[in-house]
Formats: C-alpha cells, sequence, structure tokens
C-alpha cells in the first residue's frame, strides 16, 4: 500500500471493555493460568481493601464445579446509589467503567492495592457471566452481566448458568433489588465465569498458588480471616481457614528454611513526602496539587543457619516480586547499618587488618536473612498495571530511614540475649565475608591439583593417581592405624585416603570461624577442594565419591555423624548429588572349615543378628567352623586383604548412600543430634539406662 493511502479512516478506536477483549495480556499479563489467577485476585483485592480500611474481617473464596469462582466479603458493599456523572448505579460504573472507584484520592481509602479502577471492569470484560450481589441499606441488590454487558439471564431452575438465555438492557440499565436483609448487614459477593474465548481451555485456577497467597494475605492483613472452599470435586470438597494475629513477623516465621540464630526482629516507622498528583476537584475536574503522602514502614527479618535468602515485599499487601524502591531502600540501609557496626566492632569480631580492607557485600549480608519489607501509603506509583515493581522514588529514602534507625538500637542493644544474637550476626556476615575473599583468592588451589601441586595440599593426605573426578574415590578415615591397613588395601590409581584423628568439631554448635580454624575440618574442606558454605562450587569437587570409612562400632558411628553434620552444614550440594557415602566395615569373621580338595572359607557379618543367622545356617548344613569367631573392633584389626575384600574393593564392598531427600527433616535430626539443646539427649539417654544390656557394650 503507497503511503499516501494511508488515512484517519484505517484507525480503529476501540470503546470502553472493547479493549480489555482486544488486548487482554496488557491489562492481566497473560490469558493462561497466570492470567486467569491474576483476575481472581483483583476482585480478592478489592475486598482485601476494604479489610485494610477497618471495614470487614472474613473474606470467602469458593471454586465452583461449574469453573465459575465466587468471592464473597463483609465490607461495606460497592454504593448502589446513583453516580451524578453517568447516571449509573455504583454497581455499573465499577463493573464496566475503566478507571472508575474509590481509590484516587476521593477519602475513601488511605491505601489500597487496587489503583488503576480497571480490577474489576478487566475481570467483567473477560467473563463470559459476571453476577454481583451488594447487601446494602437494608437490601440485597443484584446485576447480571455478560462479556461486561449489562443485562439480564433466564436461569433454569437448577442455578445460574453462562449457557442461559441473555436479554441485554436496551433503554437503560437497571441494579435489582432483589430481596431484603438486616440494616446492618454489608457485603458484596461477586461471581463469575471467565471466558474460554479468550483464557486457554487448559487455564485452571491453581489451587495450591491460592493457599499460598490467601495465606501471606492473611499473615499481612492480621486478625482478616480468609476461607477457601474447593467444590470443584463434589467427592472430596477442601476448605482451609487462614488468620495470623502476628502479621509479618508470623509470615517470616512461616518462610524461614532454616534454624534461626537471631529472633525475628520487627522494624517499625514512617515518614512524609510531598508529590505532585493530579486531584479531582468538586466538580470533577483534574487539578495539579502538591499532596503530602505518609509512607508507613513495616519490615520484619531474621537471621537464621543457613545461606539461602528469602525475601518477600509489599505494597499495600500487594506482592512486588520484582522488587522496588522499597526493596532498595532496605537494602540500602541494612548495608549502612551493618557495616557501621562491623567497623565499631572490629576488635571483637577478630578482624585482621587484611580485613579491614574489604568491603561488606550485600551477598553477605543477605545470606541466612528472611525478610518480608511491607510499605502502606496511598496511590503508589507501579510499573504497569500487573504492579509487580513500585516506582514512588521518595519511599527509598523512608524506608532505608527506618532500618537504619530501628536495626542499629536492635544491634547496639545492651539486654543480654538481644546482645548474643546481634554478635551471632555481625559474625555470621564477616564469615560470608571471609569466605567470599578466601574463595576468591584461593580459586586456583580449590581445583583438582596436579602433580606438580599435590605440595599444597595436607601432607598426611596420600592422593590418588587419576585425574578422572568421576573415577575417584576420597577415604576419610578414622585413625593413623587404620590408615596404614588403608594405603595397602586401596588401588591408589583412583582410591585417595585422609585420616581423621579421633572426634573432629561439632559444627552444629560451633560458629563458622571455630569450623574454619578447626584443623581437620579445614583440611577436609581443603581436600575436597570445592570451598564451603555459600561458595561451595560442586563442579570444583576433587573427587566423584566421598566415602567415610569409621569402625563399626559407637564412637565410629559418632564421628560419622560429626563427618555428616560437616557436610549437611558447610558442604550440602555434595550430599544433594549423591556423591557422599559411608562404608559397611564387617563386625565378624567366620572361619567355615574346609577338606582335603576345598580350602577353608571365609563369611563375614555385618551385625549380631546376621551373625546369629549364618552359625544356625551352617548347622543345619552340616558345615563346621571355628569357634573362635573374630569380632572385629576397628579398622586397624583388619589385615589389608579383609579391608579390601569387604570395604574398598568396589567389585565386592558395599556402600551406604547419603541422602537429604527431606531437607527439613534432615536439619531437624541434626539439630536434635548435635544442636545447642542438650536436654532431649539426656532426657533420652536416662529414660533407656534402665533397659541398656550391659553385655552389648564393647569392653
Amino acid at each position: 500500500m503507497a503511503s499516501s493511502d494511508y488515512s484517519a479512516r484505517h484507525l480503529s478506536v476501540l470503546e470502553g471493555l472493547e479493549a480489555v477483549r482486544k488486548r487482554p495480556g496488557m491489562y492481566v499479563g497473560t490469558t493462561d493460568s497466570r492470567g486467569l489467577m491474576h483476575c481472581l485476585w483483583e476482585i480478592i483485592d478489592n475486598s482485601v481493601d476494604e479489610a485494610l480500611g477497618g471495614f470487614g474481617a472474613r473474606i470467602d473464596i469458593i471454586l465452583h464445579p461449574d469453573d465459575s469462582v465466587e468471592v464473597r466479603d463483609v465490607g461495606r458493599g460497592i454504593p448502589v446509589d446513583a453516580e451524578p456523572k453517568t447516571g449509573l448505579s455504583g454497581v455499573e460504573v465499577v463493573m464496566t467503567k475503566l478507571h472508575a472507584g474509590g481509590k484516587f484520592g476521593g477519602g475513601s481509602y488511605a491505601a489500597s492495592g487496587g489503583l488503576h479502577g480497571v480490577g474489576a471492569s478487566v475481570v467483567n470484560a473477560l467473563s463470559e457471566r459476571l453476577d454481583v450481589w451488594v447487601d446494602r441499606d437494608g437490601a440485597t441488590h443484584h446485576m447480571a452481566f455478560r462479556r461486561g454487558e449489562p443485562g439480564f439471564f433466564r436461569d433454569p431452575a437448577s442455578g445460574p448458568t453462562p449457557d442461559a438465555p441473555f436479554e441485554p438492557f436496551t433503554d437503560e440499565s437497571r441494579l435489582e433489588q432483589v430481596g431484603k436483609t438486616a440494616k446492618a448487614k454489608t457485603g458484596t459477593r461477586i461471581r463469575y465465569w471467565a471466558d474460554r474465548e479468550v483464557f486457554s481451555k487448559q487455564a485452571v485456577f491453581q489451587f495450591d498458588e491460592l493457599v499460598a497467597r490467601v495465606r501471606q494475605t492473611a499473615y499481612l492483613v492480621p486478625g482478616l480471616e480468609l476461607v477457601l472452599t474447593d467444590l470443584r470435586n463434589p467427592l472430596e470438597p477442601t476448605e482451609q481457614s487462614f488468620r495470623s494475629v502476628g502479621g509479618a513477623r508470623d509470615f517470616v516465621d512461616h518462610l524461614a528454611p532454616d534454624a534461626a540464630i537471631t529472633e525475628t526482629w520487627e522494624l517499625k516507622g514512617s515518614g512524609t513526602f510531598v508529590e505532585s498528583a493530579q486531584m479531582l476537584t468538586s466538580t470533577g475536574a483534574l487539578q495539579t496539587r502538591d499532596v503530602e503522602r505518609e509512607c508507613f514502614v513495616d519490615i520484619a527479618l531474621r537471621w537464621g543457619t543457613g545461606y539461602d535468602t528469602v525475601e518477600r515485599s509489599f505494597v499495600n499487601v500487594i506482592s512486588t516480586p520484582h522488587g522496588g524502591t522499597h526493596v532498595l531502600g532496605f537494602e540500602q540501609g541494612l548495608a549502612k547499618v551493618i557495616r557501621a557496626q562491623v567497623a565499631a566492632n572490629a576488635r571483637r569480631l577478630k578482624l585482621s587488618g587484611r580485613d579491614g580492607s574489604e568491603r561488606i557485600e550485600k551477598d553477605d549480608m543477605m545470606a541466612g536473612l528472611t525478610a518480608v519489607v511491607t510499605v502502606r501509603l496511598p496511590e503508589p506509583q507501579f510499573e504497569g498495571q500487573t504492579k509487580e515493581v513500585l516506582g514512588t522514588g521518595p519511599v527509598r529514602g523512608i524506608v532505608s530511614k527506618v532500618v537504619e534507625t530501628e536495626l542499629a538500637k536492635i544491634l547496639e542493644s545492651t539486654r543480654g540475649a538481644t546482645k548474643a544474637q546481634a554478635t551471632a550476626v555481625l559474625e555470621k556476615i564477616v564469615n560470608e565475608m571471609q569466605a567470599r575473599v578466601s574463595a576468591r583468592k584461593q580459586k586456583e588451589i580449590t581445583r583438582r591439583k596436579n602433580a606438580l601441586e599435590t605440595s599444597q595440599l595436607p601432607s598426611k593426605l596420600a592422593d590418588c593417581r587419576s585425574n578422572d573426578v568421576e573415577a575417584s574415590e576420597l577415604f576419610i578415615v578414622e585413625g593413623d592405624s587404620a590408615l596404614g591397613t588403608a594405603k595397602l588395601a586401596r588401588r591408589s590409581d583412583f582410591q585417595a585416603l585422609l585420616p581423621i584423628r579421633g572426634k573432629i568439631l561439632n559444627v552444629q554448635k560451633a560458629s563458622m570461624t571455630d569450623m574454619l580454624h578447626n584443623a581437620e575440618c579445614a583440611s577436609i574442606i581443603q581436600v575436597i577442594g570445592a570451598g564451603s558454605g555459600k561458595t561451595f562450587d560442586l563442579d570444583s569437587a576433587r573427587y566423584g565419591k566421598v566415602i567415610l570409612m569409621t569402625d563399626a562400632d559407637v564412637d565410629g558411628a559418632h564421628i560419622r555423624t560429626l563427618l555428616l553434620t560437616l557436610f549437611f552444614r558447610y558442604m550440602r550440594p555434595l550430599v544433594d548429588a549423591g556423591r557422599v557415602y559411608a562404608a559397611v566395615p564387617p563386625l565378624h569373621r567366620i572361619e567355615v572349615s574346609g577338606s582335603a580338595r576345598k580350602k577353608p572359607e571365609h563369611i563375614y557379618t555385618y551385625s549380631e543378628r546376621e551373625l546369629q543367622q549364618t552359625l544356625a545356617s551352617l548347622r543345619r548344613a552340616g558345615r563346621s567352623y571355628s569357634d573362635d569367631i573374630q569380632r572385629y573392633k576397628g579398622l586397624g584389626e583388619m589385615d589389608a586383604n579383609q579391608l579390601a575384600e569387604t570395604t574398598m574393593d568396589p567389585e565386592k564392598r558395599s556402600l551406604r548412600r547419603i541422602r537429604a531427600d527431606d531437607a527439613v527433616a534432615a536439619e531437624a535430626s541434626f539439630e536434635l543430634l548435635m544442636g545447642n539443646d542438650v536436654a532431649p539427649r539426656k532426657e533420652f539417654i536416662v529414660a533407656g539406662a534402665a533397659g541398656l544390656d550391659r553385655t552389648r557394650i564393647d569392653a
């Protein structure tokens, strides 16, 4: 087409809700399950805004079997009187007019999640059918819409359905009064069927996602009860109720993936700023004015023993997964306080001169941190209708100031428990910084050493010759006596040996600094060569398998548990990858008599029960054996051939792979067995003392 043929007649003007149906992605992001969920949250957020304003303390969300969803609240109810400019009822204005509502600075809401006035009307436009009931002024009012157009459905006796005959209003639309109710009863009920001409057939309401979001909302609006009911399977209806009193503090405790080293601290405050805004005058015209806004800040945070960071941010209860100025302010204030506290406590934190030149970075501070950052302010500026990033500039400075002031008070507290927790946090952050710096400086050392570099590894390591990481094995051996036998029993081409002396440090109770200063722990980390903690790099590990080879007694089990605690806390990816094993040495050696043509046979057993079962089997078979059954009390009692045959030869040995399939349960087990709380272990020992068989104790 020639450019001269392109004129105004080729332009299209989409009126009202036509634009929403033509470009739904602009308003709800996508037309798959995410867009479907976004529509539902536009309706729920309107009810939540009522609760935030102090109107109503319960919201019901119901998923019906016919693919519809219903949201009920006990707020003030959508206004039912006529709106002066349009002459339409408040219900019809809210449900059919873009950028219409009570959230444009008219004083109806101090802070709300719905800001653009398009939420309910967009959902209406993208619904095959939508019904709204409003309880106000002693009456129940009703209005129905088909793809955003008001009208009347002739429903069958079985109930409302989007397939019922529909008659649009022609002369004027009507908000019908369909019943009476108590004068004090108010609220809004909305039920809609998503339009499958817009949303894909595969798009569904994700129940688990709904549960997570409803639970999150309950934490952010303390005292609000949200009830989620799923009736889509009539044979197994599901109902869950959520209500929180502790608010953000409870939310942090729910989100935290690790054991705490601090209490959950709350940082609260507010600040004001002035911005130019378009305000509606009494005549309905827009006028630019300088308006003073107040921003309320509510932050809950705690540090844990792990390295993962969990950070959630919200503006007026709306999640901002991509952050914004409030998150930038939080991290800015956090950095300023932590750096100042580390500098002020350098002597107590044992920072050396070379550490002083290093700067605490964001990753050091965020390791093990769980935080919920919430701000409330009128008319926040978001980037786009999906409201995923806060753009209001002055919020950054307000949040930063609140964090600086309130967190400094906590970290400088002289109260015993708080002071100890503050010290633990600073030590953890400094340790993270030191580990990061060490990892950077020692990057070459932590790689697979070639023949010229083996001198940099511990002298007690008996390394293997192979450079094939996948095929190589590191045996961590208990004691020097076992090491001597293991050297003769191993296949030195791919099996390496590292001896440890007795019981290593219990790292579940010790700090990272103590762990790094412990010779045995440091040797293990250096030999494996992949770093530790958050800087652990699985691809840099020097061995394909790490095998813990300890004695088959109580002490051996204890040493193995200590080693596993070290791996679980500081080299977790190695465990998750299934590269940590426990050797299974035998407990007994039975010598079965031979014959003139057959040499004596040796049978190994691995438990008392297996020993007795084996002896009984030999007796039934009429085979004789030596009554001098050897009981191994340590690996050092075996000769090289026996150790190779039973424990080290890949073709004959048995290995137990260590896994952490249930990380939460595993963490709890390590804390119970190795943590600071001694009382449960003491109670277990005392309770079981009476039933102890003394003959089972090795003398």
